[in-house]
C-alpha cells in the first residue's frame, strides 16, 4: 500500500479473493447428481451454473434473520442447483440433492485459502490495520472462515444475504464501517470483481483489485 492517506482498515472480500473452491461447480453438481440417479455433463453444468448465478436476483434478504434467513438462503441456492441442472439438459434436482449440496459447501474441506492470504493478513494484523470481510455470501462464510483458520485476523464478517443488500449496493460497506466505528475515507476495500469496485466506489472506499489466475 503506498500513496495517499493509509487506511486504517481493510474490509476483504471473500471469494475469489481469499478463499476458492477446490473442485469446479459443475463437476461437485454433476457428481452429485449421479448419486441421485441423474446423469449430468460437467462442462454442460458448469456454464449452466455461471449463466444462473449471473442472472439470479442478489442474495440478500432485507428483514430476515433467524430460522428464516437460513431458509431463504438455501431456496436461493437451490434455484441455482436446480436452474443449473436443466439448463445443463438434465433432469430437475431433487430436494435431497439440493440439501446435500448445500451441506456440503458448509464444509470448509472443500474450499482452499489462497497460498498468500495468510501471511498477507499476518502483515496488515501487525501494522494495526482492522480487518473485515464483505462478500455477497450467506450465513454459512463465518464457520467457514474459522474452519481455514481465517477468522483469528478478522474483527467482522459481513454477508449480503444478512445485511439485506448485496455488492454493488454500497450498504454492506457501510454496515462494515458502522462495525468499525470508521468513516469511509479511513478504509480500503480488497476485491476481485467489478461488483467490488462498484460498491466501493458508492460507499466512498478505495478499492484494490486482486487478480487471481
Amino acid at each position: 500500500m503506498s500513496g495517499g492517506q493509509r487506511p486504517r482498515a481493510l474490509l476483504l472480500d471473500a471469494m475469489g479473493t481469499l478463499i476458492g473452491l477446490r473442485e469446479p461447480v459443475g463437476r461437485t453438481y454433476a457428481t452429485a447428481a449421479a448419486r441421485h440417479g441423474i446423469s449430468a455433463d460437467a462442462d454442460a453444468v458448469e456454464r449452466a451454473f455461471r449463466m444462473s448465478y449471473r442472472q439470479a436476483p442478489p442474495l440478500a434478504f432485507p428483514g430476515l434473520q433467524g430460522q428464516e434467513l437460513e431458509q431463504a438462503e438455501r431456496s436461493w441456492w437451490g434455484d441455482r442447483i436446480r436452474e443449473s441442472l436443466q439448463d445443463a439438459g438434465a433432469q430437475q434436482a431433487p430436494e435431497a440433492m439440493v440439501e446435500e449440496l448445500f451441506n456440503h459447501y458448509a464444509d470448509p474441506g472443500v474450499w482452499l485459502v489462497f497460498d498468500d492470504v495468510p501471511a498477507q493478513l499476518e502483515r496488515w494484523h501487525r501494522r494495526g490495520l482492522a480487518l473485515a470481510v464483505v462478500s455477497n455470501f450467506d450465513s454459512r462464510l463465518p464457520d467457514l472462515l474459522e474452519g481455514l483458520g481465517l477468522a483469528r485476523w478478522l474483527q467482522l464478517v459481513v454477508v449480503s444475504s444478512a445485511a439485506g443488500a448485496a455488492k454493488p449496493e454500497p450498504d454492506p460497506f457501510q454496515l462494515a464501517l458502522e462495525g468499525l466505528g470508521l468513516e469511509a475515507g479511513q478504509a480500503w476495500h480488497v476485491g476481485d470483481s467489478p461488483e467490488d469496485v462498484q460498491g466501493a466506489a458508492a460507499a466512498g472506499l478505495r478499492c484494490l483489485l486482486v487478480r487471481r489466475p
